[in-house]
């Protein structure tokens, strides 16, 4: 299994710094938005992972990932030179991809949680799953329907009359019929190859299935900036309360033995003087908390 993050987009709702930026480069609580995703993909035990964005973000992504290797993974980048819908992610990464299934995140998605069913779902996956998220108001995303089977019934884009609570977040595992369905789409009315349109064939082959995000799962919204700033307050309480950071992706790889003891130790070493620094080196002389993630 493979891993995409599509890390494009205008932004526009957070403009001016969408001018600047692409929105997963600003900061949720202490780090760059785009960690809440790749740690996600880490938790799932991916470790070949592409980043796809413009030709003005690419470049800080580089920077700032270089390729990976560092926490134990392969990453690599390719251009989507403007939004042609989420769907395109899939033509954008053919290559990459290959013969493999593949799982994509959306570079704006923060999800919290005990994500274990994630990994569950992405091990097990036999032609698409998508994940549901109940909401209170349904008419504002993609709602899918389904049986006692979690088997897929229906799926529309914010329909006027929706037929569940249960919205599509963005996060989406595939097998490797992805690239061809992906090439066959026709754009939408707004001009995109849309992702409902792949989930709608995917069901056509009675290959679609739901899993569902239980209450202790938080998925938060990012697109404006009073939920940026509503998402920096909620991480920034948690990890004050319990000393833990969220979606550190030095410690996840740790956690999840990408690295090693020894390696972990030479990646801290290459941090500057600063509180995440000295929160690697508590987590590195802390072999309880390590122990217990191990079980």
């Amino acid at each position: 299994m493979k891993g995409i993050i599509l890390a494009g987009g205008a932004g526009s709702r957070l403009y001016p710094t969408s001018a600047i930026y692409s929105k997963q480069l600003t900061i949720i609580y202490d780090k760059p938005m785009i960690y809440y995703p790749l740690s996600v993909l880490m938790l799932a035990s991916i470790k070949e992972i592409l980043i796809i964005s413009n030709s003005e973000t690419l470049p800080f992504y580089k920077k700032l990932f270089q390729n990976g290797n560092d926490i134990g993974l392969k990453i690599e980048y390719a251009l989507q030179n403007k939004p042609r819908g989420l769907a395109d992610a899939f033509i954008v990464g053919k290559k990459f991809i290959g013969s493999d299934d593949v799982t994509m995140i959306l570079g704006d998605n923060i999800f919290y949680g005990n994500l274990n069913f994630v990994r569950d779902a992405v091990q097990n996956n036999i032609g698409a799953t998508v994940f549901g998220y109940h909401v209170e108001n349904p008419k504002s995303f993609g709602v899918v329907e389904f049986d006692d089977e979690s088997n897929v019934v229906s799926i529309e884009e914010k329909p006027d009359n929706p037929k569940s609570n249960y919205a599509v977040v963005g996060l989406y595992v595939y097998n490797n019929e992805i690239v061809e369905i992906a090439e066959n789409l026709k754009p939408s009315a707004r001009g995109e190859l849309e992702i409902t349109d792949v989930n709608k064939e995917y069901l056509k082959r009675n290959k679609l299935y739901v899993k569902l995000f239980g209450r202790g799962v938080a998925w938060l919204d990012t697109g404006t900036p009073r939920t940026l700033l509503d998402a920096s307050s909620f991480f920034g309480a948690l990890e004050d309360r319990q000393g833990l950071k969220v979606a550190c992706i030095e410690e996840v790889a740790y956690m999840m033995n990408c690295i090693n003891r020894k390696q972990f130790k030479e990646l801290i070493g290459k941090i500057p003087n600063s509180s995440y620094k000295e929160y690697l080196e508590n987590i590195y002389n802390d072999r309880t908390l390590y122990q217990e993630y191990q079980k």
